[in-house]
């Protein structure tokens, strides 16, 4: 067997390019672009330790065995329904209104509009996740990179690098945001419970920002361990989930778990709380490869992060992940200093070889 890590990637996140997001009102280009990826890439290339494929087509039913139905289908035709109804296809679309759960209160609501574009509102939580001509077609591709780097796993590899472009883990059941369209790190646990024979997954989150999406999927499930460290929601996006007092409900009480750290938590006090997380996983006793979200925007320059990880920190991450010794399934989340990604990167996978 081949000593080089599998590397799952494709071209179609190039597709989704171009994008704006709205930041406090005000439109900027949007931090995750197709240049996060391609620095990854290069790194990885020149190390020369990884084997690059390209992923295998799943279909819909991973993707529907996590997400509602009816999101999925308003995603799909949001572009096309908004360039027909006059939208500028040049530009990111964002719907016009949004339906937070107050507008209705105690209103019984008698229809949804008929455009997919204008009923995207009800499946959006923020203005940072725009939609492009190809963001449809990147973020299927996305599921099949994750999807596909599970199966290299699962298959015997000890590690496996899904580079999944758009981000999942902010994507909720019914509810696209926070560059997330598709949850990959979820698709990949039911996944491995439904097609992999697991009966227990972990999937640990080291982005920056609260997997809230991830953290709804599974809050009710006694069958996958969520645990996530980021920075505190008290001053950081998502802003209003990923509080240490979340720890799940009914058959997942206790299995979800939040670390909300201090600006400028540097490797000392993130290895703190790493290694409580790593405790949780061994007596949780997964079956099944560890499922990790690996966001690099925890790097101390990155731009809209503010913890204080250097290049370095994330190789004595990735040796304490390996001291699970345990398979693991990487998928790629965050990271917005594109300059760092690809050192970053590559020593986060040094750390997991064990090296």
């Amino acid at each position: 067997m081949s000593d080089l890590v599998p590397v799952i990637r494709s071209d179609a996140h190039l597709a989704h390019t171009g994008l704006i997001e709205l930041a406090s009102g005000v439109e900027i280009p949007c931090f995750e672009s197709p240049e996060r990826i391609l620095a990854i890439e290069a790194a990885l290339l020149a190390d020369g330790r990884y084997d690059f494929e390209e992923p295998i087509e799943h279909g819909r039913a991973p993707i529907l065995a996590v997400h509602d139905a009816k999101m999925v289908e308003v995603f799909e035709h949001a572009w096309t329904d908004a360039v027909a109804a006059g939208a500028d296809g040049s530009r990111s679309y964002f719907p016009d209104v949004f339906l937070v759960a107050a507008y209705g209160e105690r209103m019984a609501l008698g229809g949804m509009p008929a455009g997919a574009h204008h009923r995207l509102g009800a499946h959006l939580f923020d203005t940072a996740t725009p939609i492009v001509a190809g963001t449809w077609s990147a973020a299927l591709a996305a599921v099949d990179v994750a999807i596909t780097a599970a199966e290299r796993v699962v298959g015997g590899a000890a590690l496996a690098y899904g580079l999944c472009r758009p981000p999942g883990h902010h994507a909720a059941r019914g509810m696209l945001g926070g560059y997330c369209y598709f949850n990959n790190a979820a698709i990949v646990a039911e996944w491995l419970r439904r097609e992999g024979g697991a009966r227990r997954v972990a999937i640990l989150d080291i982005d920056y920002h609260h997997g809230n999406g991830t953290q709804q999927i599974f809050w009710e499930r006694g069958d996958v361990l969520y645990l996530s460290l980021h920075a505190d929601p008290a001053r950081a996006y998502p802003y209003f989930s990923g509080y240490a007092g979340e720890s799940g409900a009914g058959d997942g009480a206790g299995l979800t778990r939040n670390w909300p750290l201090g600006a400028r938590t540097g490797l000392d006090g993130y290895a703190v709380a790493l290694a409580d997380a790593l405790r949780m996983i061994v007596a949780f006793a997964p079956d099944a490869p560890l499922v990790i979200s690996a966001g690099f925007d925890t790097f101390e320059r990155d731009p809209i992060g503010d913890l204080a990880l250097r290049t370095e920190d994330y190789r004595e991450i990735g040796r304490m992940i390996a001291g699970l010794r345990m398979p693991a399934i990487v998928l790629q989340e965050g990271g917005y200093a594109v300059d760092a990604l690809g050192a970053n990167a590559v020593a986060l996978l040094t750390g997991l070889r064990g090296a």
